[in-house]
């Protein structure tokens, strides 16, 4: 939480499969962050600190995807998040990542069953909204 303000920041990882190039991943990056964009948060901004050295291999593409949100931390616009991430993963071929980050408590999601994925973002958005999603 950002002192009291009711706004609440978040860092996105993206890391993508290795098989990925760096001008595929930072094309998708730029995606994400604008479906992330059209819902209702305070910004959604492209963290310039994540991005590869030139001349970066294939492995250290897991770098390049990252993006900076802030939302409100009301109005089930957490929520609408993390789903919105998760429809993008369901939409990629191959096995990308997505790491959320709040205040040092990071949740990766993933592929999996709907109802793990189901069990773990419950229990996420609840411990960061207090149960008001």
């Amino acid at each position: 939480m950002d002192g009291g303000t009711g706004v609440l920041d978040l860092r996105l990882v993206v890391e993508f499969d290795a098989e990925v190039h760096p001008e595929d991943a930072d094309r998708l990056t730029r995606r994400l962050r604008a479906e992330i964009a059209e819902l209702d948060v305070e910004s959604a901004r492209l963290d310039e600190g994540g991005t590869a050295p030139d001349g970066a291999k294939g492995a250290d593409v897991v770098t390049l995807g990252a993006v900076v949100v802030a939302l409100s931390a009301s109005g089930g616009v957490f929520t609408a998040l993390i789903d919105t991430l998760r429809g993008w993963l369901g939409r990629q071929s191959a096995r990308h990542k997505i790491s959320v980050t709040i205040d040092g408590d990071t949740i990766e999601l993933e592929r999996a069953t709907n109802e793990q994925k189901q069990a773990l973002v419950d229990a996420y958005v609840h411990r960061h909204t207090g149960g008001k999603a």
